[in-house]
């Protein structure tokens, strides 16, 4: 049997969709102008979207849109709005990162498909069921992903009867996507609100290595992998690209639907691939997908590789000794190839019209026979064809009869029928001179009339009425409780003796990695019962396993979690736990399918909002919240190693001794002179953070009231070669400030000199 496959194209204009929807796609994800994490795309508008849904299955082609952004909670009232007009669409589905989102979907708008986004970074079993419980239908999986592991998930995915998505072609972030957090802390805005601006690309001064862009890494392209995909149970492949333009998207989906094709039909690949380079490029790896991490993956230099690939290919065919001349003969030939896709394309996509349809109602009747509506339907879907008209005849249950009070006129079905006028039809006619005065039906017919005239324009979806949230009711925090508590996250054993120093709680930090068989923090934990566990945001394969055996062994009273995953075997067990800071929680929808959909017991509030931001959330009933008021600030966490760019390592590839044992430590510097320590510590992935610790003392007097608790973090984690202040003499600092002894700000500031809360005051 044939396998069902997905082919699924970006589209960032309306000319970009066009290409993708000739060249062969089997579905377009799109963005309007607000809520996608493309902000730099083109993007397209409410009207475009309507219209190009419909030419999309002209062509049997799905339309899905990216809502993919975390949702501030003041944006609800616009986000509604928009989704009680979607809904009554024939959009076939919305990708979405942010939870709250994922809640209000599944809860209010139940026929619109949802996707989950590659920004919720899902990559282990146990977060699979998690957004099947949340109404996510699909899932889109991390980018770093090996086989093996696609694999173990599609069989998951497959018992939760989910569909899986994997990135096949296009950019690939050196970060974890959802996890990336240098434009928020460094430019004021946020990868996770579609406002990245791409530090991985920058120019940094040169590094040991001799590298000046160390964090660029090549293009993601799988197009020889396909069969290893099908065989892992991969329904869609997905193409990045929404920043592209048309010829581009066409190029890249016309090879893709070339090569799936003569896979399917013949069992072997026909296609090449060199048609992929002659669009933008940064060269290609498919190392994520093989497993092997190595410093090929690296390119330096961000820009387009075109020219680069045609010269290294003109000397394997021609040998080194090519001259000038020859190299300057193939780059004009490259370029009119690339004029000549460009004006191919742009000719292509020029017949496809996006008119909207004109419609004309025409009403008819006569004294003892029902009402009658015809409904004409004109719309030429290209350039050259002609127009295809298509009629359709409706009737009203009852039969027009004599009113002296009431009437059917003209004027009554205009005030009912004139909005019809809309974003996808052109109302040109409304004739009802076939109607003699004095007639009438119930009032119920005609919007019974309407509702069937309206299901049957939108491919007989039916009319759903518009949604209103209801008002959210502000919680107080837990009767007896004053004053917010200090918490402390620590990752070093020797640190569980503070303890004796402190009633605050304190977290314990597991590792990303684990060495098989691992129990050595099921000891720690049984040994010293008031640690309470801390769960990393990215537990991969086996390190998953041994995360999950800690959690069911010890089964301690309470955890925090920044894993999904690991969030829903902790409610399958009857533990209690606290959703990590790296959830991203901005919003009260999100805290509310936390604590309905996984009996969550609190939340970290997202450190990337401002204070008026969060003033605005909303607590559930019986529900904690946080708030870290001192941490290093993460940048971004990659599977791929930063010092193999940066200083240089004897090992080609990283593997997982390297995970394990490696606790290197460096920095770069960008061309603006400011510095960013890279941090690896053992059994963690490697990360950047920024030059100075996150330290928010006002939050405690800004929004003490909203907040059970505030932690500080004491891991030393990115402290680079700084000098960490005494764990005790800090935790006395801040415990007496949380009494409300304003004075220690000024020796806060004193142990640490280099701190900043500039999120707080930017917000998102």
């Amino acid at each position: 049997m044939k396998p069902q496959i997905e082919l699924l194209a970006p589209g960032g204009d309306a000319e970009a969709i066009k290409a993708a929807i000739i060249a062969g796609a089997d579905a377009v994800y799109c963005g309007l102008d607000t809520f996608n994490a493309r902000n730099r795309a083109a993007n397209i508008s409410f009207e475009q979207l309507v219209c190009l849904t419909r030419l999309a299955h002209q062509y049997d082609c799905k339309i899905f849109l990216t809502l993919n952004i975390v949702i501030l909670e003041r944006e609800f009232r616009t986000l509604i709005n928009l989704l009680n007009k979607l809904v009554n669409t024939t959009l076939d589905g919305v990708i979405v990162q942010d939870l709250g989102l994922l809640y209000v979907l599944r809860k209010h708008f139940p026929t619109l498909d949802i996707h989950a986004s590659t920004q919720l970074t899902t990559h282990n079993a146990g977060q699979i069921p998690f957004l099947k419980q949340l109404g996510a239908t699909r899932v889109n999986l991390s980018r770093e992903l090996n086989l093996r592991e696609i694999a173990s998930l599609a069989t998951v995915s497959k018992q939760h009867d989910m569909l899986l998505e994997v990135f096949v072609h296009g950019s690939l972030c050196v970060a974890f996507s959802g996890l990336c957090y240098s434009t928020s802390a460094t430019a004021g805005n946020s990868g996770n609100r579609g406002r990245c601006s791409q530090a991985c690309r920058d120019e940094y001064e040169t590094t040991e290595s001799g590298n000046n862009f160390p964090l660029n890494i090549k293009d993601n392209s799988a197009f020889f992998d396909l069969p290893a995909l099908i065989e892992a149970g991969v329904y869609s492949f997905k193409v990045e690209g929404r920043i592209k333009g048309a010829s581009y998207v066409h190029t890249v989906i016309d090879s893709f639907r070339k090569q799936i094709d003569g896979y399917i039909e013949t069992g072997e690949l026909t296609q090449t691939g060199e048609r992929l380079y002659k669009v933008f490029n940064r060269d290609f790896t498919n190392a994520f997908l093989r497993g092997d991490l190595n410093q090929s993956m690296f390119i330096d230099n961000p820009r387009d590789h075109s020219k680069n690939h045609m010269v290294d290919q003109l000397k394997a065919d021609k040998g080194e000794s090519i001259s000038v001349v020859q190299i300057h003969d193939a780059k004009q030939q490259l370029q009119q190839d690339k004029q000549q896709i460009n004006a191919s394309v742009d000719d292509k996509i020029a017949q496809l019209r996006l008119d909207k349809i004109n419609l004309s109602l025409i009403f008819a009747s006569e004294q003892g026979q029902p009402l009658s509506l015809t409904i004409i339907t004109e719309h030429m879907a290209t350039q050259l064809a002609e127009a295809k008209t298509d009629t359709q005849v409706l009737y009203s249950t009852s039969q027009m009869l004599p009113s002296e009070k009431l009437s059917v006129d003209k004027a009554e079905l205009e005030k009912r029928f004139k909005n019809i006028h809309n974003a996808n039809y052109d109302l040109v006619t409304l004739d009802c001179s076939g109607l003699p005065d004095g007639l009438s039906i119930p009032y119920r017919e005609i919007t019974q009339l309407k509702n069937a005239m309206l299901a049957y324009l939108n491919e007989g979806q039916a009319v759903v009425a518009p949604v209103e949230l209801p008002k959210l009711n502000r919680q107080a925090r837990a009767e007896g409780e004053h004053t917010a508590a200090l918490s402390i996250l620590i990752c070093d054993k020797a640190d569980a003796s503070l303890a004796d120093h402190t009633d605050a709680d304190i977290y314990f930090k597991l590792p990303d990695a684990y060495k098989r068989g691992c129990t050595q923090y099921v000891d720690l934990f049984k040994q010293h019962p008031k640690l309470i566990p801390w769960f990393p945001p990215v537990l991969i394969g086996k390190d998953f396993d041994v995360a999950l055996n800690i959690l069911q062994q010890v089964k301690p009273a309470l955890i925090v979690t920044n894993n999904t995953g690991i969030a829903y075997h902790a409610k399958q067990l009857g533990i209690n736990w606290i959703a990590g800071p790296l959830l991203n929680t901005t919003n009260s929808y999100a805290l509310m399918a936390l604590k309905e959909g996984f009996d969550c017991s609190g939340a970290f509030i997202s450190n990337e909002i401002n204070r008026q931001q969060i003033k605005q959330i909303v607590r559930p009933q019986n529900m904690k919240l946080f708030y870290s008021i001192y941490h290093p600030i993460l940048l971004m966490a990659s599977r791929q190693c930063f010092f193999q760019q940066s200083v240089g390592c004897d090992k080609p590839r990283i593997d997982n001794g390297c995970m394990l044992s490696c606790d290197k430590s460096t920095s770069i510097k960008n061309l603006k002179g400011e510095s960013f320590a890279i941090d690896k510590q053992k059994a963690g992935y490697p990360s950047i953070y920024h030059q100075e610790q996150f330290m928010n003392t006002d939050i405690i007097a800004d929004l003490g009231d909203l907040f059970d608790g505030f932690m500080i973090d004491l891991t030393n984690i990115g402290a680079g070669d700084r000098v960490s202040p005494d764990k005790t003499a800090l935790i006395r600092q801040f415990e007496q400030l949380l009494q409300g002894d304003n004075s220690v700000k000024t020796d806060l500031a004193n142990m640490v000199p280099e701190s900043t809360d500039s999120q707080y005051i930017n917000g998102l």
